[in-house]
């Protein structure tokens, strides 16, 4: 589905979706910047990649546990109301690290503590996020609004890794062996969500779901329709499943502290332009699809856009060079741009309204937990060479050969991926599987 051949940012011509957009912008801003230097902070506590691998559990355990029960709520309440409290929740969660970091206070297991709550409350967030987009648009211009979207956020991937990396470089010193220079970008982080908080009460649309069928349901009855309908198709199963495994084995972002310090000699600027380094990839790819729409037969432009997102992610943990490194980066991010896109565009056009929350949780488990897990399997095998450095060149570099080598099984496995058309009448990729 291409919006009739229209571009990408002529979605903005609605109101909602604009003024929800732009507010989302200068929260994930905001939230790339903490997530930045929440890694850089366990990094200087402890030079462990054991411990910044942790951090991908820390962060995947609360979604895994209770994204399904988001999703329920997404579609059983006003997905507004919803987004309104976790949204805030996250604001005072954010707040309460930089008070600790700037009292000293900020031991490693707080640091785990606040961001588990992070993730918990992304966990109802961002299903009632995702779920309230097709309400904000027309249906023939969701592809473009999910491709805007995109965009925004990698907008945010390249800015707020920069600022962060500048402000922990501004500290010389003090920001590669104390912790109190990132309690300003924690502070900034909280004052992000007034953004969306301000937006979510301007917004015109309605928040609660066409169909209202999960509210005459019990909870597990609503938690079984999600599923029965989600195995029902597989399409939408198979790239899910593409999907967690590909950033299981290269997800190894958490490692960049350690590539940027002891492999490059960067320090932290240079760890800042690194981090911000796949979203300008993604970025560009995202120009680059507004200008050049996708192909009709998207299955195979799926699977080369995933093996090239393994094949950078072997050159970035090979690399020897500062420009390389940040070449393979921005390479792994537009290949993930373009194959992200394919997803979540058939995701949301194959799954009816009122099933959307819960299908967006599942996929979170996809989605987001496949790079959580990713990032600690890749400090844990990091962590068994000696010394750290070289750990973590076998680790990211092995991952990406791995990623390879999936998608040359599911090639051959699973020829309803590689025969895959966007088209809405695609009987193939709903057959029950």
């Amino acid at each position: 589905m291409h919006a009739s051949g229209q571009r990408p940012y002529r979605v903005l011509r609605h109101r909602d979706f604009r003024l929800l957009g732009v507010a989302t912008l200068v929260s994930v801003i905001g939230t790339q910047m903490q997530n930045v230097g929440v890694d850089w902070h366990i990094y200087v506590l402890t030079r462990s990649p054991l411990a910044l691998g942790s951090l991908g559990l820390v962060r995947v355990a609360p979604m895994i546990l209770l994204s399904a029960w988001g999703g329920i709520l997404a579609d059983r309440h006003d997905r507004k109301r919803v987004q309104f409290s976790t949204q805030a929740a996250m604001a005072g969660i954010a707040l309460l690290l930089g008070m600790a970091t700037l009292t000293g206070r900020d031991t490693v297991w707080l640091v785990y503590l606040l961001t588990g709550l992070t993730a918990a409350a992304n966990a109802f967030d961002a299903p009632a996020r995702q779920a309230l987009v097709p309400r904000l648009v027309p249906t023939n211009e969701l592809q473009s609004a999910l491709s805007m979207n995109l965009t925004f956020m990698h907008i945010a991937v390249i800015t707020g890794p920069s600022i962060t990396g500048m402000i922990i470089g501004a500290a010389g010193g003090a920001g590669a062996h104390s912790t109190r220079p990132l309690a300003p970008i924690y502070f900034a982080n909280a004052g992000s969500y007034v953004a969306v908080l301000g937006a979510l009460l301007s917004l015109h649309a309605s928040g609660r779901a066409e169909g209202g069928g999960g509210q005459r349901e019990s909870w597990r009855a609503s938690l079984r329709a999600g599923f029965e309908f989600l195995f029902s198709n597989r399409i939408i199963v198979w790239t899910m499943a593409l999907d967690f495994f590909a950033t299981l084995f290269s997800g190894a972002i958490s490692l960049l502290p350690i590539v940027a310090d002891q492999v490059l000699h960067a320090g932290a600027r240079g760890y800042g332009w690194l981090r911000a380094a796949p979203g300008a990839g993604a970025l560009i790819a995202s120009g680059a699809a507004a200008l050049h729409p996708l192909p009709r037969r998207q299955g195979p432009l799926l699977l080369w856009s995933v093996a090239a997102y393994g094949g950078a992610t072997m050159v970035y943990g090979l690399s020897r060079n500062f420009y390389l490194t940040l070449l393979a980066l921005a390479s792994a991010g537009g290949a993930d741009l373009i194959s992200t896109v394919i997803r979540q565009t058939l995701r949301q056009v194959l799954t009816p309204d009122e099933l959307r929350g819960r299908v967006t949780a599942f996929n979170m488990v996809f989605f987001l937990g496949g790079p959580q897990l990713g990032e600690m399997e890749a400090g844990f095998v990091a962590s068994l060479f000696h010394p750290a450095a070289f750990g973590t060149v076998v680790s990211i570099s092995s991952g990406g050969a791995a990623t390879l080598l999936l998608v040359s099984i599911v090639a051959f496995a699973a020829p309803v991926v590689r025969r895959y058309s966007d088209h809405h009448g695609d009987t193939e990729a709903q057959r029950p599987t």
